[in-house]
């Protein structure tokens, strides 16, 4: 192990040392997605999700992990200046409030968001979404729009933080590959949904997706190859509001088998792109 590695290493003897303080209490779903944000903090999990945090640029603060993972993470390790918590795997769960079975964790600083109107500028393929405020959706999503080549993802306020540990996780951490955006978040801007009147300023045709029977089929939208696109979606459920809806230019749907009324909204939200980039 490198010397400058060793010098960094801190072996950890209490679950109550204050330097710690990043990783209490990760399970506790309310409270991290309080403080993270608050604190210009997130918790990347597992050797390719702190890997690819580290490639797009975001700061470690530090790493915590068990002796076994050393060797793993030494080559992530060796590009960073953060300190490194080793400690035993009862007392890395003792703090943390999981096993960590994925062998690390580490506590990254966040980025600024970028302006909506820069990301719009740069943009021509984006995914809106509105009120999707679950973690496994949002992650789902960002990997969809990487894997399809959606170009950025804009968020109402009311949508869940891509930056949480869960989303992270399931997007196997595409979330820093996709730039994104919150709309209608700037106090001294728009609110949501008056916000996406920046859409139509900046040349964007918006789709709504909606089961709703009189949409377009999704297979008979024809796009210019430079048109400027805008993929609306909602929350399960309750979809698009109204205002949302409204907003928007065309109203399309993805066709369903008989008996089936509509796809879980990451499912759709990954036949969508791929329908707008193919």
């Amino acid at each position: 192990m490198p010397l400058d590695l060793t010098e960094r290493l801190v072996r950890l003897e209490r679950a109550d040392d204050p330097r710690l303080h990043d990783y209490v209490g990760l399970t506790d779903m309310q409270l991290r997605t309080r403080t993270e944000p608050e604190a210009g903090l997130f918790i990347a999990e597992g050797e390719k999700v702190i890997a690819r945090a580290v490639d797009a640029g975001y700061p470690m603060r530090s790493m915590l992990l068990s002796d076994k993972w050393l060797p793993v993470m030494g080559p992530v390790l060796e590009r960073t200046s953060a300190p490194v918590y080793v400690g035993a795997n009862d007392l890395l769960e003792e703090v943390t409030g999981f096993h960590v079975h994925r062998g690390a964790l580490a506590a990254m600083s966040r980025l600024p968001l970028p302006d909506p109107a820069a990301l719009l500028e740069r943009s021509q393929r984006v995914v809106v979404l509105e009120k999707v405020n679950n973690h496994t959706n949002i992650g789902a999503i960002f990997r969809s729009a990487a894997a399809l080549g959606m170009d950025a993802v804009l968020l109402a306020p009311d949508c869940a933080d891509p930056l949480y540990r869960r989303a992270v996780r399931v997007s196997m951490g595409t979330v820093f590959a996709v730039p994104y955006a919150r709309l209608g978040a700037d106090p001294d801007g728009p609110p949501w949904p008056r916000a996406l009147d920046l859409l139509a300023a900046h040349g964007y045709r918006c789709l709504a997706l909606t089961p709703a029977p009189d949409a377009i089929d999704l297979r008979e939208l024809r796009l210019g190859p430079q048109e400027k696109v805008a993929l609306l979606l909602g929350s399960e459920g309750e979809g698009l509001s109204p205002r949302a809806l409204a907003a928007c230019d065309l109203r399309v749907r993805i066709p369903m088998a008989p008996g089936v009324d509509s796809l879980n909204v990451a499912a759709a939200a990954a036949v969508a792109c791929y329908a707008l980039t193919g």
